[in-house]
């Protein structure tokens, strides 16, 4: 039963899109995120979540199930993003592939197919029901595989009042994919001591390491002349902007780097001989590492810029969100918390540096510790996403173990 419900939440919920809009200056970025979450506070309220109630100032709606014990337990958090990414999410039509065989996948009649050769993680799925897209949008799994699970567990706590847990907040909110929905996150209205994002991809996965992250314009004046009487007289920005990006270590590109190692990405490169604009975005697990990665940006524009008259070089970095192991490290119970909550389950735990971030990752900054925790998404972003029911499955009953684990941890 809490399998079927949670599918039919999951489907109703992909066909909505959501996608946020990184060009927009509006809280939540998009009108159809606001929608979303008007729905999601009407079926937060059906169940039996208390005090629901949307913040306009941030875009999340927030929920209560309440504690079914006296006991002084921590309070815990839930939370997902109703956005979705980049990619067309217009029309979205899920299939289902029951007891999957393991053969290519027709994602509808795009001419596009899910297939081993190209997915290997596809072979971790054989027998189990999966639902893909239909070639020509993604699937919005991440992170509405995670919203479902949420939902659907809550549920199941409502129901089962006689399992004991602490008070469990609900927060669904918007625009993690162009990283400003936790910006604006109400820790004080969210009250709670740590909180989980359900937001992770295959089973087992549990992740409190993201990187540190910033990113970077540089813009370059140039001096164009007539290329003919040039000699002397031309300062090339495009030129520049070349000697600039040589400057970096060759190897330390995103398609070169894994593991914990840290990367410069060239995002965009536009311009002309007058004037030319890099940007770049900065990842490294290692804050001292990261810090002089932002310094070595400064030094090199510093010794281009010493070669002229005047400077033509100039770099305005900003950072984006920092590692939050810094802050979960400090207290490992709630990582082991779920760890522990998974093993009891039979799932293998896969603790690992996410090279990215997560919502956690500001909202651990910010004095909630958030390790996020898988959620099932696969190929995520496009039209190969897909996603495992037994995977979601598996994840609520996640949800529920942590919160049945957290009530013996009383505390004074």
């Amino acid at each position: 039963m809490t399998e079927n419900k949670m599918l039919a939440r999951f489907l109703r919920y992909v066909k909505i899109n959501t996608r946020s809009d990184e060009t927009s200056t509006t809280v939540p970025t998009t009108q159809s995120q606001v929608a979303f979450t008007a729905m999601l506070a009407d079926e937060m309220r059906e169940i039996g979540l208390e005090n629901v109630h949307y913040l306009e100032s941030n875009g999340y709606v927030i929920g209560t199930i309440p504690a079914t014990t006296a006991k002084p337990v921590r309070k815990m958090g839930l939370i997902a993003h109703v956005d979705t990414a980049d990619f067309n999410a217009d029309g979205i039509n899920p299939q289902i592939i029951e007891n999957y065989d393991g053969n290519p996948i027709q994602l509808g009649t795009s001419g596009y197919a899910l297939d081993a050769k190209d997915f290997p993680n596809l072979a971790n799925y054989k027998g189990q029901t999966l639902i893909t897209t239909d070639g020509t949008t993604l699937l919005g799994a991440d992170d509405k595989a995670g919203i479902a699970e949420i939902m659907t567990a809550a549920d199941f706590l409502i129901q089962h009042p006689e399992i004991e847990h602490g008070e469990i907040r609900v927060g669904f909110g918007p625009d993690e994919e162009i990283g400003t929905g936790a910006d604006l996150f109400d820790v004080a209205d969210f009250d709670v001591d740590f909180a989980y994002t359900i937001d992770g991809g295959p089973l087992g996965e549990l992740e409190y390491e993201t990187f540190n992250a910033a990113s970077a314009v540089i813009t370059i004046a140039g001096r164009n002349v007539h290329p003919g009487t040039a000699k002397n007289q031309m300062i090339n920005a495009l030129q520049l902007a070349n000697d600039y990006h040589n400057q970096l270590p060759g190897s330390a590109r995103p398609e070169l780097t894994d593991g914990r190692q840290g990367f410069y990405h060239l995002a965009s490169l536009t311009g002309s001989p007058e004037t030319a604009t890099l940007t770049y975005i900065i990842r490294d697990h290692d804050r001292t590492t990261f810090e002089q990665m932002k310094s070595d940006l400064l030094a090199i524009a510093e010794k281009m810029n010493a070669t002229y008259d005047e400077d033509r070089v100039n770099v305005v970095l900003k950072d984006q969100y920092y590692n939050m192991a810094e802050v979960i490290e400090k207290d490992m119970s709630i990582v082991t918390l779920a760890e522990t909550a998974m093993t009891n389950l039979g799932i293998t735990p896969k603790i690992e540096p996410v090279r990215g971030g997560t919502d956690g990752s500001k909202i651990s900054f910010m004095g909630i510790p958030t390790p996020n925790i898988f959620a099932g998404g696969e190929n995520m972003h496009g039209r190969f996403e897909f996603v495992s029911v037994q995977t979601m499955e598996a994840a609520v009953a996640t949800i529920i173990e942590i919160a049945k684990l957290n009530s013996y941890q009383a505390y004074d």
